[in-house]
């Protein structure tokens, strides 16, 4: 095994979860305020747009957002909200197998990191319920008092999320060739960091990762 250090990075939506979160958070959120239903009808709208392809993943997350929490949030409540959600999430909603799992990776050695397309504001909450303190996600847009619906960066998909983790290795100080990296995920979208990492295993796979993991040898993992 190479390399001084050891990570292991998972990905957070049906890898450690049991279900995506986004559509979950915004439920959870909406459910507070007194607008709350007619503002998670209006998501169907922008679902619509980019199951058409009309709209992209970054322009769908920036429009449920602001349909359900507004353009520019009160960071109190959403803050509120994102806590509230992460415990509800870290007690119920994530696989047994993968608590098992990260408590394994951590016992011999690893440094366990989220690394997830979800946004930054309630990936945190989670991370901390599940004892993770290394979290890469998409960036949130806050400004003083505000969440502003909008993304700051890019989304941490697909090739986005192999960029967005080899940038937080190097303000880590971790060369490449001075780690050794595991790296769990459910979907093919993270192909390209699965086929960067010396450890790649697929968890839970749909069925198109589940040929590319059967094509490239990688081990399967399925949690019940």
């Amino acid at each position: 095994m190479r390399g001084m250090h050891r990570l292991a990075i998972y990905d957070m939506d049906k890898t450690i979860t049991r279900r995506a979160t986004w559509t979950p958070f915004l439920t959870h959120y909406a459910t507070r305020r007194s607008w709350g239903a007619v503002s998670l009808l209006a998501t169907l709208g922008p679902a619509a747009l980019y199951l058409t392809k009309r709209i992209d993943r970054v322009r769908l997350k920036e429009m449920t957002q602001a349909l359900v929490m507004g353009r520019r949030a009160d960071l109190a409540p959403v803050e509120a909200a994102a806590e509230s959600f992460g415990e509800r999430i870290a007690v119920g909603g994530v696989y047994d197998q993968a608590r098992a799992r990260i408590a394994a990776d951590r016992a011999a050695g690893y440094r366990v990191v989220l690394a997830t397309a979800s946004y930054d504001f309630y990936v945190r909450p989670i991370a901390r319920a599940l004892g993770i303190a290394d979290v890469i996600a998409t960036p949130s847009t806050v400004e003083g008092d505000r969440m502003i619906a909008r993304i700051a960066g890019e989304n941490c998909y697909a090739d986005a999320k192999l960029r967005m983790i080899r940038a937080w290795m190097a303000r880590e100080g971790i060369a490449r060739d001075d780690a050794h990296v595991r790296f769990y995920s459910d979907h093919v979208s993270d192909a390209p960091t699965l086929a960067w990492a010396d450890e790649p295993f697929a968890v839970n796979p749909h069925a198109k990762l589940r040929a590319l993991a059967a094509e490239r040898g990688w081990p399967v993992l399925d949690w019940p």
